[in-house]
């Protein structure tokens, strides 16, 4: 274990460094923050390092050991930026300005990005952008991307995309379910009435969002 942790100390410069820059990247990208605000907030961390081992005996076994030699091929969360946003309706912008990033090969794609709900519309949605979809039984919500700056590189940056509302429920799923999933049947209901009004608030925020800028446009052009 101590020679994993090392092998990690010793590239958290610059693992910090990628970190930063995919942060600026979202809070400056003049598509997603300037005239529509299409970006809300971006959050990150460094994982904890105390956190980083209880990961690594959790996924590590006698068949599939994780190594100092695999260690970035098997964490690709040591560096996290969640992205938060109002409305679900925005995210295809955010999904172009990930991508044309990738075209542009500043970012690297270390595996194919993947929508997480459990939301058959939500589903829908997310395939429609070209993402591959998995159904979370859990409830999660989330679209996640893992970047690197080159192919051969041992950093890695995991961003998350949500809504506010599905911040919300994240983190009190978060509190109440990891590491390890709460034993109580009342919890465990309350958690996924909650995932439920999250759904439903984000269609009726989506809603107002729609006719606040169709009215908004008739206002504009009263031909039309």
């Amino acid at each position: 274990m101590e020679a994993i942790i090392k092998r990690v100390q010793n590239n958290l410069h610059d693992i910090d460094l990628f970190r930063n820059y995919t942060v600026r990247f979202f809070e400056t990208h003049p598509d997603l923050t300037q005239s529509l605000q299409i970006v809300h907030s971006v959050k990150s961390r460094l994982k904890d390092l105390q956190h980083l081992r209880e990961k690594i005996q959790r996924k590590s076994s006698s068949e599939d050991p994780i190594t100092p030699e695999n260690i970035f091929n098997r964490i690709t969360d040591i560096a996290g930026v969640r992205v938060l946003h109002l409305y679900q309706v925005q995210f295809p912008q955010i999904h172009r300005a990930i991508t044309q990033k990738l075209d542009s090969q500043d970012w690297m794609l270390y595996e194919q990005p993947k929508a997480y709900t459990w939301d058959p519309e939500s589903q829908d949605f997310f395939a429609r952008q070209g993402l591959n979809v998995e159904l979370k039984e859990s409830l999660y919500t989330s679209i996640h991307y893992v970047i690197k700056p080159r192919e051969d590189s041992p950093v890695s940056c995991e961003i998350q995309v949500r809504t506010l509302f599905e911040e919300i429920w994240g983190e009190i799923d978060h509190l109440i379910n990891y590491p390890e999933p709460t034993d109580s049947v009342a919890c465990r209901e309350q958690i996924g009435v909650l995932a439920r009004l999250v759904g439903a608030g984000s269609r009726l925020a989506d809603s107002i969002y729609r006719t606040y800028s169709d009215e908004k446009t008739a206002h504009r052009h009263p031909n039309r």
